[in-house]
Parts: C-alpha cells; structure tokens; sequence
C-alpha cells in the first residue's frame, strides 16, 4: 500500500491494548480513579476487559509478569488537563514528565499506571 493506493479502505476505531498484571487491580483503578466503565470481559477468570469514558477506550489484557516499558504506551486527549493532573496528584499517581505547555501546541504530561504503563495525557493549547 506504498504506492498510495488504499482500494477504498478506511479505519474504525483502534484502542490501546495495556498489559496489566493484576486485571482486577487495574479495572478498579479506571473505574474508580478515573471514571471508565467496563463495557465487556472475557475468560474465567477474566483475562481480557475493555474500558469506556467518552470517546476513549482502553484495552486490558492480563499478563503476570508483565514489566512496563521506559516510554509512553499511550496517549490521551482530554478536556480539562490541569484537573486530571491535579486527580492523579490527588490519587499518589508516578508523575513521569510534569505538566507543561509544550512547543508542539498542546499542555501535556505523562503519569504511570499501578502496573507503570505510561501515559501521555493532553490538551490543545
């Protein structure tokens, strides 16, 4: 598809996939911390959850012995930067890089999970 011709395809949605080593941990945490609702689970005992609020939507997937990676995993857009840095303040959340008006047009910063899966949060300047 190099050659610029994209046989009429077009792209739905595409959703982060976080690994995560405790699912239910983690399920709590956006729920309760950050206000998702879970939308639809999968296994026995639960292996796969997916995550909603607004337009977002996030993918769990259980992985034991999952080890976060040093970069950003993620990237979220949202409406009110300053308050959601001052929620995951609130909550002890790792702030990774503090928030800040960044030469590329948005007010960003990026904090960690409970498993260290970082995420870049921001909002156009």
């Amino acid at each position: 598809m190099s050659d610029g011709d994209d046989h009429g395809i077009r792209f739905g949605r595409i959703a982060a996939m976080l690994p995560v080593k405790d699912i239910q941990r983690a399920r709590d945490f956006y729920t309760s911390v950050l206000g998702f609702t879970t939308t639809f689970q999968n296994g026995d005992p639960v292996g796969f959850m997916i995550l909603k609020r607004d337009q977002a939507e996030l993918h769990l997937t259980l992985q034991p012995r999952h080890r976060a990676p040093p970069f950003n995993v993620a990237h979220m857009m949202v409406g009110d930067v300053d308050a959601f840095y001052a929620l995951c303040e609130r909550h002890g959340l790792r702030i990774i890089k503090r928030l800040a008006n960044k030469d590329y047009g948005l007010r960003a910063f990026v904090f960690e999970d409970p498993d260290g899966n970082r995420i870049d949060v921001g909002q156009p300047l």
